[in-house]
């Protein structure tokens, strides 16, 4: 996958940020969670899959000093999430999410989660993802299923 220059990231983050403003909602594009985790769109194949970087901090951290399995899932969740709207051209919401644990995940390091799409339907979008370290090591594994969210336009008055 060829990596995105800062100029195609903001591109990207700028599409997401002008399709989601529907009606009366203020949508916050990117989200705070994808900001408090200084994550980074590097990578982006249109309607099949994204990367994205994160740097793993000690305040993301267990008893034992390795990134604790909710950010681990919050890294998974903030790779979907950009990759179902990418996709979908609509808000989506998460289903269900399931994670494999394979090995702890250090800090000071960069995770990189690449997200694909596996399915997408109508209404519902199937897609799989893999946490890896800089190196290529697995971390672990995801895979969900998001409703695409059917937001009515409002009228002008």
């Amino acid at each position: 996958m060829q990596s995105l220059s800062k100029e195609e990231t903001i591109q990207i983050m700028k599409e997401m940020t002008e399709g989601f403003q529907a009606g009366d909602r203020k949508i916050t594009v990117p989200p705070p969670s994808f900001i408090d985790m200084n994550a980074e769109i590097v990578g982006y194949i249109k309607n099949k899959s994204i990367v994205v970087r994160f740097p793993v901090r000690e305040s993301q951290t267990n008893p034992m000093g390795f990134m604790q399995g909710g950010y681990i899932a919050a890294a998974f969740d903030n790779a979907y999430g950009p990759l179902s709207y990418l996709v979908a051209k609509k808000p989506t919401t998460t289903i269900d999410m399931n994670i494999q644990y394979i090995r702890s995940v250090a800090t000071g390091q960069d995770v990189f989660v690449t997200a694909n799409i596996e399915a997408k339907g109508f209404s519902t979008i199937h897609m799989t993802a893999e946490m890896k370290t800089e190196k290529g090591k697995l971390l672990a594994t995801s895979t969900t299923n998001l409703l695409i969210l059917k937001i009515p336009k409002m009228d002008s008055e």
